[in-house]
């Protein structure tokens, strides 16, 4: 029996809204909930994970966004941009033993350091699979992925132009019925849409648009990820604050006073047709 540190624990809270999660895999018992709730509170503790990075926990939430998004260690998920890797440390040993982890990475100097990254710990990312978007995507079968997710990268292809493609590219690799969760920074819906090409934030209604237009139906949200404090009218857009802190030393306090950014936590299926 694995002990849960604080992160299972404070999951045990939404244990009774995660429905969807718990209806997945054919069972609503607490048996059932624990068998979910478990692996991912034990990789969320992994001791191969940085300190820097889980000192982001606070702002990132990850054994609770994995959750509700529905993920076991026996899926096939693809994470697309991973960059950093920040969210790797955490699904790699999920889904290493059992599952199958895709790293759908862009291409560039993006892909030449991440593929760094995961040759510093082969032990632990030995059957991280990377694939290169969009040139190698095909290497992933067409409706085989149980899980696709992406954390904070919906807003970078908005502001290239490349959403359409992203999310059509989304629902191919997804199984009938496999969801696509989604984290963002979240721009009210009076703000000007014209912020969404230039400020880093987006409107919920803007990525349920985009979901939808590719055949995706909308599954749910979370407030798992909000930050009230977060106002979304930075002077450097949301780069402004942590962890980027884009103006350096001025007002520097006042910024991490704030934390991360308010984010959006979203849930579609690609329907079961």
């Amino acid at each position: 029996m694995i002990r849960l540190p604080r992160a299972g624990l404070l999951l045990a809270g939404l244990i009774l809204p995660l429905t969807p999660t718990a209806a997945q895999h054919g069972s609503h018992d607490g048996h059932a909930t624990h068998q979910t709730v478990e692996p991912i509170a034990a990789a969320v503790a992994a001791s191969s994970r940085t300190a820097a990075n889980v000192a982001r926990d606070q702002y990132r939430h990850p054994a609770e966004t994995l959750a509700f998004f529905g993920v076991t260690p026996e899926q096939t998920v693809v994470e697309y941009a991973p960059g950093g890797g920040w969210y790797t440390e955490i699904l790699a040993p999920l889904l290493r033993e059992k599952g199958t982890f895709y790293a759908l990475q862009p291409g560039g100097r993006g892909f030449d350091r991440y593929k760094e990254f995961l040759a510093a710990k082969p032990p632990v990312y030995d059957k991280v699979k990377l694939v290169a978007f969009p040139d190698q995507t095909s290497l992933i079968p067409a409706n085989s992925v149980d899980t696709l997710l992406t954390f904070r990268n919906v807003h970078n292809m908005v502001m290239a132009g490349s959403e359409a493609a992203t999310f059509k590219a989304f629902y191919d690799l997804l199984k009938p019925g496999g969801a696509l969760g989604i984290v963002d920074h979240r721009l009210p819906e009076s703000r000007d849409s014209a912020l969404e090409k230039s400020s880093g934030y987006l409107k919920v209604s803007t990525i349920r648009r985009l979901a939808e237009a590719a055949g995706f139906e909308y599954a749910g949200s979370s407030e798992i990820n909000a930050n009230a404090k977060d106002s979304a009218d930075w002077p450097k857009g949301v780069w402004t604050l942590p962890p980027t802190l884009t103006n350096g030393e001025v007002d520097k306090a006042k910024y991490l006073a704030v934390g991360e950014s308010d984010r959006m936590t979203l849930k579609f299926r690609k329907p079961l047709k």
